[in-house]
């Protein structure tokens, strides 16, 4: 920690140490803020801190039943829980308490009855990376820190501008230029810092973790801000939630999930999501996760194959740009999310993420951006290869809307028919 930077701020009262996963050593929250020392914050090599929670004192100060009653449909449900001091430091942009579909007609043309799909869409920025910049702007604003910021391709961002629109906070972005236009116009809307960045998502990422270091901003970067993860298992917590319907158990574990991977954060989130209420006994049993990524992407997938402890970084140049990673920042997390239930890593073609927008949209009514619908993809690849029985529940998260990449949605669907006023053009186009 540079002189410049403020000391991370006092514990929530139930968080008891943040745990390096590289050499196991154990902090006190007070004491740290973002990775180990134990290893160069460059490239997957970081020394990436999992946050460690009093469950025992959980569990008396919360109970299924106290959060199913709790009328709050977003994530501050789940403070005892969270690496917030206070529930009420949570932007008023409520966040979470998306909803989850049961995809009948799209799992009945699979032959997965028990199909269901996440669409974190929904989110007030059109992604699953509203959970976690919702804790980045409260634990900033907790800590006093006059600016934010993060490093992203353009989902992440967006969250940030809109958390931070909301309340009231200073943020700056960086962004790879390639970024899609459609993203970086929330930023711009919400009023935003935006810094386009003449090189890719790592380069970006590099120069906001130096940029941090040197102003004393708070560091919101996935994979590098530990809090961001815990933010992100919310996703776990509400499946199971609603997969219990209001049943005679509170929670109930799918058998698998399938969501896309990039830096790994989404993933591990989804992870740490469900060990938590496995190990408050809220659920029975650990779900296998999958992860998919682009074959244009495939770092984690090569290093799950190959049995590699970390990742070794790849050229990537996926159409999916919010999985188009490098060097994926949060590998530890990611690999350890399959490894340890028994998942696998997928990876799927362009060609493939790109066609399964179609059935997403057609026949579970979800519209997905590429990153989004890759995690169907994997799933689809996943029948093929006898990783999914048909009588299994199975959830897709999908994480960002189709409207934050409306060019692929035209490209694949070939786009619409111009014709001129009259009915014989009308004839004529049905004919076709």
């Amino acid at each position: 920690m540079t002189a410049s930077q403020p000391s991370p701020s006092q514990a929530p009262p139930f968080i008891t140490a943040l745990r390096c996963l590289r050499c196991g050593r154990e902090y006190a929250p007070e004491e740290i803020e973002y990775v180990c020392s134990c290893r160069p914050n460059q490239g997957s090599d970081l020394g990436t801190l999992d946050v460690q929670y009093d469950y025992q004192a959980i569990q008396q100060a919360a109970n299924p039943a106290q959060i199913a009653g709790d009328p709050d449909p977003s994530i501050g449900r789940w403070w005892p829980l969270l690496p917030i001091a206070r529930r009420e430091s949570l932007s008023p942009l409520a966040v979470g308490g998306t909803p989850l579909f049961h995809a009948r007609r799209l799992g009945e043309a699979i032959g997965l009855p028990r199909l269901f799909i996440k669409d974190d869409g929904r989110n007030p920025t059109a992604s699953l990376k509203d959970r976690a910049s919702a804790i980045a702007v409260a634990r900033a604003q907790e800590e006093g820190r006059p600016i934010i910021a993060t490093a992203s391709t353009g989902n992440a961002a967006a969250a940030l501008a809109g958390q931070c629109a909301a309340a009231g906070q200073e943020n700056i972005i960086f962004v790879p230029k390639s970024a899609p236009q459609a993203k970086i116009a929330q930023l711009l809307i919400y009023g935003s810092r935006v810094l386009a960045v003449d090189g890719s998502y790592d380069d970006a990422f590099d120069l906001c973790v130096a940029a941090c270091q040197e102003f004393g901003w708070y560091n919101r970067n996935t994979g590098y801000n530990p809090y961001m993860t815990e933010g992100k298992k919310t996703v776990s917590f509400e499946i199971a939630q609603q997969l219990a319907g209001g049943g005679e158990a509170p929670f109930q574990a799918p058998d698998a999930v399938f969501v896309s991977v990039g830096d790994g954060c989404i993933i591990g989130g989804v992870h740490k999501g469900f060990k938590d209420l496995l190990a408050l006994g809220w659920i029975d049993h650990m779900p296998r996760i999958h992860g998919v990524q682009s074959t244009g992407s495939p770092a984690l997938y090569r290093a799950w194959r190959q049995g590699r402890e970390l990742p070794e970084p790849v050229q990537a140049t996926t159409r999916a740009d919010s999985i188009s990673v490098d060097a994926p920042r949060d590998a530890v997390k990611a690999l350890n999310a399959v490894r340890r239930t028994g998942g696998a890593f997928l990876a799927v073609p362009d060609a493939a993420i790109l066609k399964a927008m179609l059935p997403l949209a057609r026949q579970a009514a979800v519209f997905a951006e590429p990153a989004g619908a890759a995690a169907y993809a994997g799933l689809l690849r996943a029948l093929a290869d006898g990783l999914i029985q048909p009588h299994e529940t199975v959830v897709v998260i999908v994480t960002g809307s189709g409207l934050k990449d409306v060019k692929a949605a035209m490209e694949v669907t070939g786009g619409v028919t111009v014709i001129p006023p009259t009915l014989e053009a009308v004839r004529e186009a049905l004919k076709a």
